[in-house]
């Protein structure tokens, strides 16, 4: 017989059931709301916390520890100039640039828009008190009777004739020309140097100066008598630059140099004496690295705060008053470059003139004296006034030479651009020469 449903009875069973089990059920209960608590932050952590690695300096550190900034490393002090108080504004590009590559052995030089990098390890003659400059004097500067005498002095001999006041072309002149040799640098790029067999010395036997002075020998008909033939090199720290008394000292190279404090101190004496320093740059443009180097050693020698380069007017003498009138600017250089001629003044006068067109390598082209190029060999198969390595690439280094067709058989190849570059250099020879002379002159009578 079945038994009746009695509901209450089994809800009282399962109640007793939990009763005799509470300690389970809390203990149960409690487990599961730890879980929940701390599961959930074990698990927020887990997710949030970054990686417990170590790394290079700025990398991934464990999160308890504080980032250390790396200390910079300290770099070794070098001597600098101050080259951007000497430089000038930059003028407009070339048209044509040269760049350097396998095919350019002579690694004639860059876009005049490429800053080269100067020297790294800078000598140590040139220490901050031969750059710091003199004060400056507040007034123009003046010659005094003792300096005019001074100049008359080294400068005589230099030009005959009747003297200031007549044309250069009625004059007759004779002088010495040099290149200028310092320590550093490449000083002869644009000459060939051999040895004399017999003194041991140095020679300059062909390139620029050269052949620039013997067409100033040859288009004056004589009248102007110079040393093509015995064109040598003088040491910018002996004392023969004040027994010879060059009118002037040409200097180039392609690289960075620092001058010794002795070829300082010579230059300083030299030019306060009445002599001229010629840069010519090898490495055509403005901010190459013979640049640079020429701008911030002529401030060496020249500190003077109240003078810095400038270039040329057009009013100039050099355009005016001179040898070849024809040449009224800046004649374009080795490939298309025409930056202005610069000069630092003492007395209001050219002391040193400096152009960065590299005339120089244009001249390694030498002419004939009707102007057409000079292709004669000598007996070892050389050209006697023609570098070698320029001409065979001519269409890399003279993208401006443009010779004008032959009008016939026979007829000598002119190149009149060249010229030009030949008829500058001897206006600016001559103006070297006689620009003492009238401030000599007034000078002397107060």
């Amino acid at each position: 017989m079945a038994l009746p449903f009695n509901p209450g009875g089994y809800f009282q069973k399962v109640l007793d059931k939990f009763s005799n089990s509470r300690d389970f059920t809390i203990s149960f209960f409690l487990h599961v709301i730890l879980v929940i608590i701390f599961g959930t932050t074990v698990l927020f952590q887990a997710v949030n916390e970054p990686p417990d690695f170590e790394g290079e300096p700025g990398g991934f550190v464990p999160s308890e520890e504080q980032v250390q900034t790396p200390q910079p490393t300290q770099q070794p002090t070098e001597t600098t100039f101050n080259v951007a108080a000497v430089t000038p504004p930059q003028t407009s590009s070339p048209l044509t640039a040269i760049t350097t590559s396998a095919a350019n052995p002579l690694n004639f030089a860059m876009n005049s828009s490429v800053v080269p990098t100067p020297m790294s390890n800078t000598p140590t003659e040139a220490s901050s008190s031969v750059m710091a400059p003199t004060a400056p004097s507040g007034k123009t500067e003046k010659m005094s009777a003792a300096a005019a005498s001074q100049i008359k002095a080294f400068t005589s001999g230099w030009g005959k004739g009747s003297g200031a006041g007549t044309g250069v072309r009625q004059r007759e002149f004779e002088f010495t020309a040099y290149i200028g040799k310092y320590r550093r640098g490449d000083w002869n790029s644009t000459v060939r140097v051999s040895q004399d067999p017999v003194t041991k010395k140095e020679r300059i036997t062909a390139g620029s100066l050269p052949n620039l002075l013997w067409v100033i020998n040859k288009w004056s008909l004589n009248k102007i008598k110079t040393n093509d033939k015995n064109v040598t090199a003088i040491d910018l720290g002996s004392d023969e630059i004040f027994s010879v008394k060059p009118p002037f000292i040409f200097m180039t190279g392609t690289r960075d140099f620092v001058l010794t404090e002795q070829e300082v101190e010579n230059l300083q004496k030299y030019v306060r004496s009445g002599g001229a320093i010629w840069g010519d740059s090898s490495l055509p443009g403005y901010r190459s690295r013979f640049d640079i180097a020429f701008r911030r050693e002529m401030r060496r020698v020249i500190p003077d705060v109240d003078k810095q380069f400038e270039p040329l007017p057009k009013n100039h003498d050099i355009f005016t008053k001179n040898y070849w009138p024809e040449i009224k600017d800046v004649p374009p250089g080795l490939n298309f470059y025409r930056e202005p001629v610069y000069a630092l003044k003492i007395y209001d006068e050219i002391a040193i003139l400096y152009t960065a067109n590299d005339y120089g390598d244009m001249w390694q082209i030498g002419l004939y004296e009707n102007g057409a190029i000079d292709f004669r060999r000598n007996e070892h198969h050389q050209y006697v006034a023609i570098n070698d390595n320029i001409w065979r690439y001519r269409d890399t280094y003279l993208g401006n030479l443009n010779p004008p067709p032959p009008k016939g058989a026979g007829q000598p190849q002119l190149a009149t651009n060249i010229m030009d570059t030949y008829k500058f250099g001897t206006n600016i020879i001559i103006h070297l020469l006689t620009r003492w002379e009238s401030k000599v002159a007034r000078a002397s009578t107060l």
